[in-house]
């Protein structure tokens, strides 16, 4: 009955706002969260000061700060996400150039897409898939509470992208759909098994890496495409590609996955207030 409430008397409301307003809730949502609340305040800035010891503490600041303006927006275009229109969408969202994904799709060949929670991964998973000729399957967690992921799903779907539960992984690449697929994995999450995790250096600390997407790839011989999301200003968002390998079994252990993160990392290091900086990331330290 509450996730009813919350859902058609809060999440419904925001959600039906025009852009103009759900931006003033954000500004709202800012202020409470970086001024009166401090909402994981302490894991930001640690991750922040972690990543770039190089910068000053007024450096470290002003990214922080920056992050949370823009983590409002991700959270209200979340919202806006479970009623925008097509027409809305495709306004908002485009793919700068498919040259990389189309001559794969020409050949046939199937895909796994790896990429990070930078910019709005939302939007992505949103609008995607009505600008791309690969049938795209986006790996998740199903969320605990059984009302909301069961929304989250018809919301992320009703335009054209399918949802592959991370246990139902090796079923859906082994299942034909009839066309290329391309299956995506989230890559900048900390891993629940660090035993059985990758570890490399990245933004300047010893960090354990999912494994699963490089694993795939050589399993079943698929190209390896990273993408992006880039913010030209408030509201719009643009995806690019970037070949990572097209010949997965000619890389050695672990060079697919970390050659991914350092265009992650690059990303990261242009433009820092587009991370995820909330997440605990580095909660896990490598045994000796």
């Amino acid at each position: 009955m509450v996730n009813r409430i919350v859902y058609y008397l809060l999440i419904l409301p925001i959600s039906y706002l025009p852009h103009f307003l759900l931006y003033r809730v954000s500004d709202f949502a800012f202020f409470m969260m970086f001024h009166v609340l401090g909402y994981r305040k302490k894991v930001v800035y640690g991750n922040i000061k972690n990543s770039f010891p190089d910068k000053t503490p007024k450096e470290h600041h002003q990214i922080a700060k920056k992050f949370y303006v823009h983590f409002c927006d991700v959270i209200v275009e979340g919202l806006k996400g479970f009623t925008i229109s097509e027409k809305e969408l495709n306004k908002r969202f485009k793919v700068r150039d498919r040259t990389i994904v189309d001559k794969l799709y020409e050949e046939g060949k199937d895909i796994v897409f790896v990429g990070g929670h930078y910019n709005n991964w939302e939007i992505l998973a949103l609008g995607v898939s009505m600008q791309m000729r690969h049938l795209l399957i986006g790996i998740y967690k199903p969320l605990s509470n059984k009302y909301f992921d069961e929304k989250m799903q018809t919301s992320r779907q009703r335009f054209g992208m399918m949802l592959c539960p991370m246990s139902q992984t090796k079923k859906y690449f082994e299942k034909d759909f009839g066309r290329p697929k391309g299956i995506i994995f989230g890559m900048d999450q900390s891993p629940s098994n660090p035993k059985k995790a990758h570890w490399m250096t990245f933004l300047n600390q010893d960090t354990a890496v999912f494994y699963g997407a490089e694993k795939y790839a050589k399993e079943y011989n698929m190209p390896v495409v990273y993408g992006v999301i880039h913010k030209p200003k408030r509201g719009y968002y643009e995806a690019e590609f970037k070949m990572v390998t097209e010949t997965p079994n000619e890389m050695g252990q672990g060079e697919i996955i970390e050659k991914a993160h350092r265009f992650l990392e690059d990303n990261i290091n242009e433009l820092p207030q587009y991370w995820l900086w909330t997440h605990r990331r580095w909660k896990h330290k490598r045994e000796e």
